[in-house]
C-alpha cells in the first residue's frame, strides 16, 4: 500500500500538497509535488522557494534529505491581486554532501 503524502516540509515551512510523486534519480532522490498558494500567501511561499536549496521532511514517509529546486512552475505569474490561487509545481533533487 502506498502512503498518500498530503505535505512536504522545507526548512520547517510546511506545504499541503495536492500532489506527489518521488522516484530515484542517480542514487539520488527526486520529489515532484503540486501545491495552491493564495495571494495572501504568495510572498512568504516565494521568499522560501527564492532559498533554492532546503532540509526537506517527508512526515508520511519518515524520510528527511538535503534537497535542490531543479524545476519550478506556476500556473498564475500575477498573485498579487487579492483572491487568487495558483498551483506550484516544484521538484526538488537530493544533494548529495
Amino acid at each position: 500500500m502506498d502512503i498518500l503524502v498530503d505535505r512536504i516540509i522545507l526548512d520547517g515551512e510546511t506545504i499541503l500538497i495536492s500532489h506527489f510523486e518521488m522516484d530515484n534519480t542517480g542514487g539520488q532522490r527526486r520529489i515532484a509535488a503540486h501545491f495552491p498558494v493564495t495571494s495572501e500567501d504568495y510572498h512568504n511561499v516565494t521568499t522560501l522557494l527564492y532559498k533554492g536549496e532546503f532540509d526537506v521532511h517527508l512526515p508520511a514517509k519518515e524520510i528527511t534529505f538535503r534537497g535542490k529546486i531543479v524545476e519550478y512552475s506556476t500556473s498564475v505569474t500575477n498573485l498579487y491581486e487579492s483572491g487568487q490561487v495558483g498551483t506550484f509545481q516544484l521538484t526538488l533533487l537530493e544533494v548529495k554532501e
